[in-house]
């Protein structure tokens, strides 16, 4: 049991800048506080003890705002971060090294007794705050999911989840796009895909800027190549066809006349 306590401190103290010491984990974080409570919640789940294990899990969310149901997994180097708003369902699992955020919800949409209603956290994943990841799927493994995203499909390993409802940024178009986006001022994580008329106008919108972006960068260009050449051309002098006015050229290449 301690080594478990000592190794949720390292893993803390290695993510969190905010951590000084080990004794202010120990003392100071809910996030740790919810975690030992569960692992007492879910013993006594598993051995049959059930209105036991709903009562520990019931004080653990009175002192630290997190409600996990001890019928749910959690494994090992799991951080909690913040943690208040945090719920974890009876049937939810959770990888080893996984981040949460606060307010984050790993629920179900089904009603149905003894099926698999709520996800499953790959390792390494991490869920942004205030997040929904709703129903029986699997989020794999190193997987992101973005602040205030509702997440109701499987996320794949490695991909990152974003917007309400989530939509998967995983291609290089997508991925410009929100870079774009965000040098524009505003997060297009309310971009859906389907066919959405404003999700659609948007992102043509998007795109199209991208576009002129790029054409003016290429004008900029050759407009600057054209001042280099013009500044490494001899002058010539200009001969005046008309002898009562004499004509020729400032360094510049700006015309003047000279009587």
């Amino acid at each position: 049991m301690f080594a478990r306590l000592r190794e949720d401190i390292a893993c803390i103290r290695e993510r969190d800048p905010a951590a000084r010491s080990s004794w202010e984990v120990l003392t100071c974080y809910p996030g740790l506080h919810a975690l030992v409570m569960h692992r007492w919640a879910h013993a006594c789940w598993k051995h049959g003890l059930k209105w036991l294990g709903r009562f520990i899990s019931q004080l653990a969310r009175w002192f630290t705002g997190i409600e996990i149901h001890p019928g749910a997994s959690i494994g090992r180097r799991v951080f909690i971060d913040h943690g208040m708003g945090v719920v974890v369902g009876e049937t939810a699992e959770i990888g080893d090294d996984c981040t949460i955020y606060q307010g984050v919800t790993l629920g179900g949409t089904s009603l149905s007794r003894g099926t698999k209603r709520h996800p499953t956290l790959g390792k390494g994943v991490i869920v942004g705050a205030n997040s929904q990841v709703l129903g029986g799927f699997t989020v794999g493994d190193g997987a992101r999911i973005g602040s205030s995203a509702v997440v109701v499909k499987p996320v794949p390993a490695g991909a990152t989840a974003v917007g309400n409802p989530a939509r998967i940024i995983q291609s290089e178009s997508d991925s410009l796009r929100e870079a774009v986006a965000a040098r524009m001022g505003f997060s297009a994580y309310g971009v859906t895909q389907g066919d959405d008329p404003v999700s659609q106008a948007m992102r043509s919108l998007i795109d199209n800027a991208a576009g002129h972006e790029h054409q003016i960068a290429l004008l900029w260009a050759a407009i600057e190549k054209l001042a280099a050449q013009n500044r490494q051309l001899p002058l010539e002098p200009c001969v005046p066809q008309d002898a009562a006015t004499q004509e020729t050229f400032d360094a510049e290449g700006l015309r003047r006349k000279v009587n």
